[in-house]
């Protein structure tokens, strides 16, 4: 039920996507937009380089004594008054929480925004045990109206302009079409009142999870999240093993850098911090508090050498908006809970090799490492992802005919690239033989199968070979004499 990536639709919903000039347009501007942002909230804290630092030692150290972690933090959770479950996968994770709704007789969910759920497919579960099931969040509550998933870690309707949520909304909501967004917002938070009024049951995720006082972190701008969490009499909070940070000192480095680099603001509206249900004298809060742990393939990743540095990420989603090829095709086309870079990273670790063609979708630009607000080495992890793919045949990936021949070529060049000499003498002949049909040092047309580059872009004809020891002669403007 969890959704997982499918091979052969990857290429054909990216064609469509790159075909959709009107996708591209509203990615480019909520992308600019975000990063100019981040530019400038970052550029008034000097500080934000060295609480990078900080806070990617601080994830280091974290996922290095885990299992260390993940006891202190059951064991302050359940002394605070919740009750923890460590689920080994999506299924283990979703029969919890329907069994909880089931034993208490709950019919009404309300949610705030969680990757997590989306990730082990919960809604779907709830549904079908006979909840009724509202996304709360306003990207989260958009998409839902259209029967899709989000598009994006952070701004879940980012592929959506306003016209469209105004159509939307004219159609689900039966409210008069408008486009302005005070107005659409006005009557989300008028159908989402009435929801949070009368749910029994909710549930978010969790930004952190912090071992020494059992405290969990949701960090968000609507308040929909706090309202999920303080208004049902019963909460469920969804909690990779990935989220446990030792202290409670801890969270200000990450605080400082999260909202900057995932929204562009200096600190988010809300900061949530749970530490059980209500106790005796409190006016508000849940009655009873429940923290699934999920694993579903982070221990996996735990054990990779290489790959265990994905689980320092924080869901800031900021190297979705930098990366060339998510701003192209957007977050659908990946067909995963979790699109982008560190999505292409994390998918075929935790769905397997239905998302091995995942790492190949990206230009290695690292782009995805310079914004990363611990520092995560995204393309490193990339090519290890690909090595292993490529090495493993019972996971081939299954490339269209195109990429097929394209990846037959790169593979016949690596062998030639094995023997220099033999590589130079046919470049020397290639570009003797192309010269003639240049012009200014470029071919407009080749045959097949260098048309397809040649259909888009010039071809730069291989220039004569200066010998090494003329080389060395050159004068300080650059030329050979």
């Amino acid at each position: 039920m969890a959704r997982s990536p499918a091979k052969a639709d990857f290429f054909e919903a990216s064609r469509k996507a790159v075909a959709d000039h009107e996708l591209h347009r509203k990615l480019q501007s909520a992308s600019d937009r975000h990063l100019d942002h981040v530019d400038e909230t970052r550029a008034e804290f000097p500080p934000f380089e060295s609480e990078r630092d900080t806070a990617r030692r601080i994830k280091e150290e974290s996922i290095a004594h885990l299992d260390e972690l993940l006891i202190e933090l059951r064991r302050r959770l359940e002394e605070n008054g919740c009750s923890v479950f460590f689920a080994a996968d999506a299924e283990q994770a979703r029969n919890y929480i329907v069994g909880v709704a089931k034993k208490n007789g709950l019919k009404r969910a309300v949610k705030g925004k969680s990757m997590t759920t989306e990730e082990i497919g919960l809604n779907r579960a709830l549904i079908e045990a006979g909840l009724e099931v509202t996304e709360t969040d306003l990207g989260e509550y958009i998409v839902q109206l259209r029967g899709e998933p989000p598009s994006h870690i952070i701004t879940p309707a980012i592929h959506l302009s306003k016209e469209d949520v105004g159509a939307l909304f004219a159609e689900k909501l039966q409210m008069p079409y408008t486009a302005e967004p005070e107005e659409l917002t006005a009557e989300a938070r008028k159908r989402l009142r009435s929801a949070f009024l009368g749910a029994d049951l909710g549930i978010t995720g969790a930004n952190f999870a912090i071992a020494e006082t059992g405290t969990l972190v949701v960090v968000e701008n609507e308040g929909n999240g706090r309202m999920s969490c303080t208004l049902p009499d019963t909460y469920v909070a969804v909690v990779g093993i990935e989220k446990v940070i030792p202290k409670l000192a801890d969270l200000s480095h990450f605080l400082e850098i999260l909202a900057r680099t995932a929204t562009g603001q200096k600190l988010t509206t809300y900061t949530n911090f749970i530490n059980g249900p209500r106790r005796a004298g409190e006016l508000d809060g849940p009655r009873e508090v429940h923290v699934v742990v999920l694993d579903g393939g982070r221990s996996a990743m735990l054990a990779d050498p290489v790959m265990r540095e994905a689980l320092y990420c924080i869901r800031c989603g900021a190297c979705l908006n930098v990366c060339p090829v998510y701003r192209r095709v957007g977050g659908h086309a990946y067909g995963s809970t979790y699109p982008g870079p560190i999505g292409s990273i994390v998918s075929p670790n935790l769905f397997g090799s239905a998302a091995g063609h995942l790492p190949f979708a990206s230009t290695l630009c690292g782009a995805c490492r310079d914004i990363c607000p611990v520092r995560i080495d995204i393309p490193r992890m990339l090519l290890h992802i690909r090595w292993k793919e490529s090495e493993d045949e019972t996971r081939a990936i299954p490339w269209p005919r195109g990429a097929a021949r394209a990846r037959s070529g790169v593979v016949r060049f690596a062998r030639l690239a094995r023997h220099p000499r033999v590589a130079r003498m046919l470049g020397r002949i290639a570009g003797a033989f192309l010269r003639p049909f240049a012009r200014d040092g470029f071919l407009r047309r080749m045959p097949p199968p260098f048309n397809n580059w040649t259909a888009v872009r010039d071809f730069p004809v291989p220039r004569p070979r200066v010998r090494r020891d003329t080389a060395q002669e050159a004068d300080s403007s650059g030329r050979v004499p």
